[in-house]
């Protein structure tokens, strides 16, 4: 469910028309419901009230808009991170240090620094060199990092290749047959309190039987592990729930998600951390868009031709990605047609002999569940400039995020002395 809405014909977020938005901040815009960014973190805390204290650390990956992290925050969310930028945007947005999680491959000796200096309660260590370069800056600092051991689990997570993040082929963690040998050779380093295991297979998953694989293989390891005399106190079980972009499309819920952590975890005797983020933000968001100019197409469908384009929302041309396409102010005709951007890519394509409501030059269309993996992934390709970004409260709303003018782009560039 979202707050996105018809009345009186005109589609609204919220109590607000969409055209009113458009008139006053133009198009292309992103466009953010407070409400059901609130409803759905409600809804994923209340899935998992039945566990001790759990750790809910949204993913800003998805969604890093600071306005967006503020709500959340004020949700009782923790924030998982994998950049120092992404770091003081959740600091920045009022999460407190010890509830932030820092996950990624790639984390450097200065945003390792950084984040001991900052309290980071947790950093989920992705290989045995990390481990031991993570031990020796907090052993040079005089502190200890708190961490976690990510394990790959080797699942098949069932979703798109290039957002499946535990097969054994997968950059991510280390091998879970070496889990236990890496986490004993680390566990006595100073300046590193290794005190869990971490696992996250992949994002948009259908279905909860991978999770639940490779959670079943988790406790495995945290059984070996105490087996072995290890103390471990905290798993963090990553992110990772799909969220309907087709009308009619049906997947987990954050209920039956929480039943199944429940059994599979029961008698663990951790603390629980989660990494979610497309599930809360995807559907809090659109992108809205207004058609440039419809041209005969030669294969007998038309090309709608919107302002919007690839560089704005990468989804369609990086996964091949639906995202539901829908006028403003349907006129109930339909028409058959493909979607396309201004950019000089075949690739800027949103879909191709679609249905959808008809629509002419100047008339405002909107790319639903564009909260997630949208804004944040934009570019300046073809000397475009970053669309702004709107929040909607009810029957008010601001600017979250400026547009950023291709002149203001080109106005950080410099042209060195002896090119003049």
């Amino acid at each position: 469910m979202d707050h996105f809405t018809f009345a009186d014909g005109v589609l609204h977020a919220e109590d607000v028309p969409l055209a009113e938005i458009a008139e006053v901040v133009g198009t292309p815009v992103y466009v953010y419901s407070r409400a059901t960014l609130e409803r759905h973190a409600q809804v994923f805390a209340e899935a998992l009230s039945g566990l001790d204290n759990p750790l809910i650390a949204y993913a800003l990956k998805s969604n890093p808009n600071l306005a967006v992290i503020r709500v959340l925050q004020r949700q009782g969310f923790g924030a998982d991170v994998v950049s120092g930028g992404e770091m003081q945007r959740a600091l920045a947005a009022g999460i407190s240090a010890q509830d932030i999680v820092f996950s990624g491959v790639g984390k450097t000796h200065r945003e390792m620094a950084d984040g001991i200096a900052a309290g980071l309660g947790q950093f989920n260590i992705e290989s045995e060199e990390e481990g031991f370069e993570l031990a020796r800056v907090g052993a040079s600092m005089g502190a200890t990092a708190q961490a976690a051991l990510r394990v790959n689990p080797d699942v098949d997570a069932g979703t798109h290749e290039k957002i499946s993040t535990g097969k054994a082929e997968n950059k991510f963690g280390v091998p879970i047959h070496r889990a236990s040998e890496i986490f004993a050779r680390l566990s006595g380093e100073p300046g590193l309190n290794l005190r869990g295991l971490a696992v996250h297979i992949g994002s948009q998953l259908s279905s909860l039987d991978p999770l639940e694989t490779a959670f079943t293989k988790l406790g495995s390891v945290i059984a070996e592990l105490r087996a072995a005399g290890h103390t471990i106190t905290h798993a963090d079980l990553g992110g990772g729930l799909g969220v309907p972009y087709r009308e009619g499309e049906v997947m987990p819920s954050p209920a039956d998600y929480g039943a199944m952590v429940a059994r599979v975890t029961k008698g663990w005797q951790v603390r629980l951390a989660f990494e979610p983020g497309r599930v809360i933000s995807g559907n809090a968001g659109v992108l809205l868009t207004r058609v440039v100019r419809v041209k005969r197409g030669g294969n007998g469908d038309p090309f709608v031709i919107v302002d919007a384009a690839m560089n704005d929302l990468a989804r369609p041309a990086m996964y091949g990605a639906w995202h539901d396409f829908v006028a403003v102010e349907p006129s109930c005709e339909r028409m058959t047609a493909n979607i396309v951007g201004p950019i000089c890519e075949t690739g800027d394509t949103f879909a191709m002999g679609r249905d959808i409501d008809a629509l002419e030059a100047g008339d405002l269309a909107v790319f639903r569940t564009a909260g997630a993996y949208g804004a944040t992934m934009a570019s300046s390709y073809n000397s475009r400039g970053f669309v702004p970004e709107v929040m909607v409260d009810g029957d008010k709303w601001a600017i979250v995020a400026e547009r950023i003018e291709p002149a203001a782009i080109l106005a950080a560039e410099k042209v060195p002395d002896w090119l003049e």
